[in-house]
């Protein structure tokens, strides 16, 4: 399988990678086969150089360098916050608001890759600005609750902790649709059975710099895949990120999908 290509010269190469993807091999996951650095490699014939990282769950916007310089002022960027990052999401509940949440993160260790790490450190600064785009209320019935509310949601970190959009998402009481560690699990399993939204409906949507060599501004835009452009016409999102959405997908027909007795 190749991956969609958004930007490439002779320094830099920007994918949108697909959910489910890790960014690189690791020793955690040594079995599995599907990494976006050796597939972009084969790719383009030539390797590439990490400068951020995407969860696995989330897509969009991978930014890699084409030699270990280009990686390295790309990653000093990050670092250093100039890069704007802007992300969108489905989350449960109406959030119509716009804010900056600035919340410190306790980081998260894995069992196994941080066993070796301070299980004390002090929580971190953590800032996200958010705002709401769009609601939806939808006539299928969640726990006690006979209508089940989504919101889509852009969000600008400010800040770069582990999972800050999940867990700062979750702390507003709107968690991500499709979270499994921070969300809300009896709305994850409705909105995967009813509107194909079985995976984290977090996307990395776009990212703004200026070139790292030629100092010229660069906005690079991940277009959404097929899970997102079906719940964006289920909730009757469409054409509100239009520089995002996919133009070629068709749109299935909500109310017989919705009418289709539970299997």
């Amino acid at each position: 399988m190749s991956l969609e290509i958004i930007y490439q010269d002779e320094w830099l190469v920007a994918v949108n990678k697909p959910s489910g993807w890790l960014v690189h091999r690791s020793w955690l996951d040594r079995d599995e086969k599907v990494v976006v650095m050796q597939t972009v490699r084969d790719q383009i014939g030539q390797h590439v150089f990490t400068a951020h990282r995407l969860d696995r769950p989330t897509s969009g916007v991978l930014l890699m360098g084409l030699s270990s310089e280009a990686g390295r002022l790309l990653a000093q960027q990050f670092e250093q916050h100039q890069i704007q990052k802007r992300y969108h999401a489905i989350v449960r509940g109406w959030l119509q608001a716009e804010g900056e949440l600035d919340y410190a993160l306790t980081e998260e260790l894995d069992k196994i890759g941080d066993k070796y790490s301070r299980a004390d450190k002090a929580p971190q600064p953590a800032v996200t600005h958010y705002r709401g785009l769009a609601v939806a209320e939808m006539p299928v019935s969640v726990g006690r609750y006979s209508s089940a509310r989504y919101s889509l949601v852009e969000m600008l970190p400010k800040t770069g902790r582990k999972h800050q959009l999940r867990r700062h998402m979750a702390h507003l009481r709107h968690p991500i649709i499709g979270d499994s560690k921070h969300g809300d699990l009896r709305q994850n399993r409705a909105a995967a059975t009813h509107f194909g939204c079985d995976r984290l409906m977090l996307h990395a949507s776009e990212l703004s710099l200026a070139h790292p060599v030629t100092g010229e501004p660069l906005t690079l835009r991940a277009r959404f895949d097929a899970t997102w452009m079906q719940a964006l016409s289920h909730f009757g999102w469409r054409g509100i990120l239009p520089m995002n959405e996919d133009l070629e997908f068709n749109a299935p027909d909500v109310q017989d999908e919705l009418n289709q007795p539970d299997t």
